[in-house]
């Protein structure tokens, strides 16, 4: 079933642009909906009788005393509940670790909810329990890892002498300061014994299949939750250096730096990296991506009779840049129908940064929206939208908001100053009393954000 998209209650005078809208959240329902975990998975493993096939390899399910499912993520449920459906009755017992409110029904496997973006003690909890089974897995077993977007918040298992408080204000310094998730990652996996190859590490004799939706743009294997499961290519050298470069290394909990600080001087090994043989046994697949979901919302557009094209998935940087950039989109196609004819959609996907000055609410894509306003400001048909495919855009109930032409006149009769919101990263309470919200709910899915220009 597609996820339900929708905007603010608003009534719009204009049957165009009740339409425009319309269209427009049919096509970001269709690319969630390409992205569904549960089907991701049933289409990643495939059953005959005793014969498990996933990616390239083969598993007799005859030769395993027990399978097991462990994982954390926003999709976990969904995820565990397709590896129920494709085992049945071989799936001797599980734990995954969800974000709150981010359960389901499952039947073997035990679901822990925990915090995100900043973890809590259920994240910890979960974690132990979690390691635990692994641990006590062996030769004879098969563990099946399923991984999402949050998968490194909600698998959070610190190093002796590092505390719950002392990665949540890491984790915050970090996010603070703009730090991209591929940043953010190399310095968890460097501080946590879960992460950068680590589940692999405690799994190990067994086999080990694990599935990754990827949230990380490029799909980087040792990125995507920190990479439990593969080789980690950054060292604590790179962690140092990322803390020192966005300028929180003297602000660092002195666990934490004095951990980084004995890495990079040898005093500690280092995460397991590529060739070493205990990865042998061990098999990571991306099962679904954003790539997946832009190319379905390509496709939705072109069914909807416009010209679409798909820019790019590799979108980054500070979200008030990457604005610029699709705002000078808007602009250039109603001015000179470039790069595409109108009526068209430019579809692009990736994860902005946002550097928080303000005491406001909103996440990274109403931050985008919200600086475009002012830029887009008077241009008939042409609509902007930027969405957070798990549902939830920073510590929001949105997923992004819409802009048109109409936004900024429409602020300004409520009082709203754009710039004002902006210096606030207070972009939720701009677009909120305007109707111009995006709300999915949870989407149970992650694979970054998506970004639309719509012009007739």
């Amino acid at each position: 079933m597609s996820p339900d998209v929708s905007f603010g209650e608003r009534l719009l005078q204009e049957p165009a642009t009740r339409a425009q809208r319309a269209l427009a959240t049919r096509v970001m329902a269709t690319a969630l909906a390409a992205v569904e975990p549960a089907e991701a998975v049933r289409r990643a493993l495939r059953r005959e009788g005793d014969r498990l096939m996933a990616g390239e390899r083969e598993y007799d399910l005859a030769r395993y005393a027990r399978v097991l499912v462990v994982g954390a993520g926003k999709a976990g449920a969904p995820m565990a509940r397709a590896v129920e459906d494709v085992l049945g009755e071989r799936v001797a017992a599980g734990l995954v670790v969800v974000k709150h409110g981010h359960g389901g029904p499952t039947r073997t496997v035990a679901l822990r909810e925990a915090g995100h973006p900043i973890p809590d003690e259920g994240c910890v909890s979960g974690t132990e329990a979690l390691v635990e089974l692994v641990a006590a897995s062996g030769p004879d077993d098969l563990v099946i890892v399923v991984i999402s977007g949050g998968g490194s918040a909600l698998m959070l298992l610190p190093e002796t002498g590092i505390s719950l408080d002392d990665m949540q204000r890491t984790t915050d310094l970090l996010l603070r300061a703009g730090a991209t998730i591929n940043e953010l990652n190399a310095v968890r996996k460097h501080l946590e014994r879960a992460k950068g190859g680590g589940l692999a590490r405690l799994a190990r004799p067994s086999d080990v299949i694990a599935l990754a939706l990827s949230d990380v743009v490029g799909n980087p294997l040792d990125v995507i939750a920190s990479g439990p499961t593969v080789p980690d290519t950054t060292t604590f050298a790179d962690a140092c250096a990322i803390a020192e470069r966005l300028g929180v290394w003297d602000r660092l909990p002195a666990s934490v730096a004095e951990r980084l600080r004995a890495g990079r001087e040898g005093q500690v090994p280092d995460t397991p990296k590529p060739g070493d043989p205990l990865f042998e046994r061990t098999q990571t697949l991306v099962v679904a991506s954003n790539e997946l979901a832009a190319v379905a919302a390509v496709r939705q557009a072109e069914e909807e009779g416009l010209r679409a094209l798909l820019l790019s998935t590799y979108v980054e940087g500070e979200a008030r840049e990457v604005a610029r950039v699709f705002a000078a989109l808007a602009r250039e196609e109603v001015a000179h129908d470039r790069p595409l004819p109108r009526p068209c959609c430019l579809v692009a996907g990736g994860e902005t940064t946002v550097r928080v000055r303000g005491q406001g609410l909103g996440g990274r894509n109403q931050e985008l929206a919200l600086a475009t306003v002012e830029k887009l400001a008077g241009l008939d048909n042409v609509l902007l939208a930027a969405l957070a495919t798990d549902g939830n855009d920073g510590p929001t109930d949105a997923a992004g908001a819409l802009v048109d032409g109409t936004t900024l006149a429409r602020a300004r009769a409520h009082g709203l100053d754009p710039g004002r919101f902006l210096d606030d990263n207070d972009a939720y309470h701009f677009f909120e009393p305007l109707g111009d919200l995006l709300r999915t709910g949870p989407t149970n899915t992650n694979v970054n954000d998506l970004l639309f220009v719509f012009a007739w």
